[in-house]
């Protein structure tokens, strides 16, 4: 027993040596969190997007006479909802919240973050701090010098095709993407990350990329990321609330592959950015190019997951066709999602505690199908009954 005793207490010692390394901060961290939450970012340092212009969303003449059909409700319950926003003709149809969250609560955008960057990147092309999205990335960090003479470009980064060493494993704590979120050292993840095969042939999401095209951002412009995302789009687009975008560690740099921190009805102002193709008001806040071209699914690709044309990723953006409609939209890990419905001139935004582990054949989770079919439905009979009652 005494042998037992030394050597459990000897591999604890070898334990905690490892763990107290510097190069350990972000496994102490997993260590004492855990796995992600959506209302984690006290735990963080964070940096403010200000909402310079705040302006309510109109409320329509139908606004919260509906209910969740009752068909739906147990998926909305069993997936822990938190918030449910519906927009038509840019005006607030429907929303609805659970637990204690309210218009105002913040809650994580997860991966829905990868978006917002997207969009920063088209604003920084329309500025002129970038070329376009074919220029090299080695123009900006000469580390990546390309794979086999073929030069890595922003394409390659907005598509997620960049041919590079992230491996994306969430369960994981000694995966690069448990080191990005818990990590202390963002940049050091990003620019360590290696060119192993020829970019622009295979669609594989990776995290990493998108925190290097955030670099990017804030090496072209001279600003970073919440800055400019405030100053470009979160104040013209009329935001009620300031953000809270996650930093690495105090006066570090974004999390943005994840982790802006806003309110449903926020995060909607999003979807409409997408609807009215770049514009808000009249002025034009993203080119009407871009936002097509960021919405739309790349198919020179092949989605190396399933050795099948890509058809559901562009810069970023998310896309799937649901009864006829083609649908772009931002998604996050735990079942945050903004839907842009273009043939309905709608927007839904549902943020969650989690989403279905099962994909459809067009292999999204299944619980969109969900989102998307409540949405509708009340948008139907919203329409129905206002013509009824003309």
């Amino acid at each position: 027993m005494k042998k037992t005793g030394w050597a459990i207490l000897l591999a604890l010692c070898c334990i905690g040596g490892y763990l107290v390394l510097p190069s350990n901060y972000y496994l102490r961290r997993a260590l004492i969190h855990l796995l992600p939450k959506i209302d984690q970012y006290p735990i963080f340092e964070n940096r403010t997007v200000k909402a310079g212009n705040p302006q309510p969303w109109p409320e329509s003449e139908a606004y919260n006479k509906l209910s969740v059909p009752e068909k739906f409700q147990p998926v909305f319950e069993d997936l822990g909802t938190v918030a449910f926003v519906i927009i038509k003709d840019s005006a607030l149809l429907f929303e609805q919240y659970w637990e204690d969250y309210s218009p105002r609560s913040r809650s994580n955008s997860f991966s829905m973050a990868k978006s917002i960057v997207s969009l920063a990147i088209g604003c920084a092309i329309d500025d002129g701090f970038i070329k376009n999205v074919d220029q090299p990335v080695n123009d900006f960090y000469p580390e990546f010098k390309g794979y086999n003479g073929k030069a890595l470009t922003l394409r390659h980064l907005l598509t997620m095709s960049a041919g590079v060493d992230f491996d994306e494993a969430y369960s994981s704590p000694f995966s690069p993407t448990t080191k990005l979120y818990y990590g202390d050292d963002l940049q050091q993840i990003a620019l360590g990350m290696k060119e192993i095969e020829e970019p622009g042939i295979h669609f594989i999401y990776q995290s990493g990329v998108t925190q290097l095209l955030a670099l990017i951002v804030e090496k072209a412009t001279g600003e970073n990321i919440s800055s400019y995302v405030s100053r470009k789009l979160w104040t013209p687009l009329n935001a009620e609330e300031d953000a809270f975008w996650s930093l690495d560690k105090k006066d570090g740099i974004e999390k943005a592959y994840c982790c802006f921190n806003s309110n449903a009805r926020d995060f909607a102002r999003f979807g409409q950015l997408i609807l009215n193709k770049g514009n808000w008001n009249g002025k034009q806040l993203v080119s009407e190019s871009y936002i097509k071209e960021a919405t739309t699914p790349d198919t020179n690709l092949i989605f190396k997951e399933y050795n099948e044309t890509n058809h559901c990723y562009g810069f970023q953006f998310w896309h799937l066709t649901y009864k006829d409609m083609e649908i772009p939209y931002m998604r996050g890990i735990l079942g945050q999602y903004v839907f842009a419905i273009p043939e309905l001139n709608a927007v839904v935004v549902r943020l969650g505690h989690k989403r279905s582990d099962t994909r459809t054949a067009q292999h999204y989770p299944d619980d969109i199908d969900t989102w998307l079919g409540a949405a509708i439905e009340i948008i139907q009979k919203s329409t129905n009954n206002q013509r009824e009652s003309e």
